[in-house]
């Protein structure tokens, strides 16, 4: 069997083994489920009629600012599940069950893409449970067609790769568990300092800056673009430049640190 082979066999194991921990400890995954689905409605039903003036076309319209919040929410909703992402990963640091890995026969990257490959799956199927919740409550896509779906969907998918590889360096730098939730609490918070909620054009000038220059922005409006048939202009590109930097950067700092000689 080619060395291919067997990374690729180690590391269906591994994903296997991550997959298992998901359903038989679930509650990680909900808690951090729940928040953006409680935002969604929070926003939606209690501040809809207020914060979507300017945005419908006919004034204040809670239908049009639930259009417009969700590219955000399901960024909040891909940082959010990381999360857990960092924390599992942590988890097997501090537990010595890594330790226990190197003395095996595994091909040695096989626990990490294991770890990618369960989060990335973990995201996509949080996203489109959040986006049925939204279709719940009223949101429509008339303008998008099969392949702008499948567009979005992708741009989903490269959006929690990247930051599920951000999470597991975040997971392997920190020095037990609490301190690797509280490390990837960011990759929850920059979604809402973004254009997820008002444009970037109603913030204050000084804050203008930190919202459009951050890597959320771009694939909200992309997101935007492609589900309501807004203008992407640059920000489609820049998403994907975004995403492809965080990816390896991700990738080189987890590797970086997992092949470190344990202490």
């Amino acid at each position: 069997m080619s060395s291919l082979s067997l990374a690729a066999r180690d590391a269906s194991t591994m994903l296997r083994r991550n997959l298992l921990h998901a359903r038989r400890y679930p509650s990680l995954t909900l808690n951090l489920l729940l928040t953006p689905i409680m935002l969604l409605l929070l926003f939606v039903y209690i501040f809809g009629d207020t914060m979507s003036a300017g945005i419908g076309e006919g004034g204040a319209d809670r239908s049009a600012y639930l259009a417009y919040i969700l590219p955000g929410i399901l960024m909040l909703t891909i940082g959010g599940t990381t999360i857990g992402s960092a924390v599992s990963v942590s988890t097997d640091m501090t537990e010595g069950i890594i330790a226990r890995f190197r003395t095996m026969a595994i091909h040695r990257g096989s626990v990490l893409i294991g770890h990618v490959i369960g989060s990335v799956l973990q995201c996509v199927l949080s996203v489109l449970l959040v986006a049925a919740v939204a279709v719940a409550i009223g949101f429509r896509s008339i303008d998008a067609t099969a392949v702008d779906w499948v567009l979005a969907l992708g741009l989903l998918t490269l959006v929690s790769l990247a930051l599920t590889w951000i999470a597991v360096g975040m997971g392997l730098s920190s020095p037990n568990v609490e301190a690797a939730s509280n490390n990837a609490m960011p990759l929850m918070v920059l979604p809402l300092i973004s254009s997820a909620f008002v444009p970037v054009d109603a913030m204050p000038g000084w804050f203008q800056p930190i919202a459009e220059y951050q890597p959320f922005t771009p694939a909200i409006e992309t997101l935007r673009g492609l589900l309501l048939g807004t203008e992407i202009g640059h920000n489609g590109w820049l998403a994907v430049a975004w995403c492809v930097a965080l990816t390896v950067l991700g990738y080189l700092w987890s590797k970086s640190l997992f092949n470190r000689d344990p202490k």
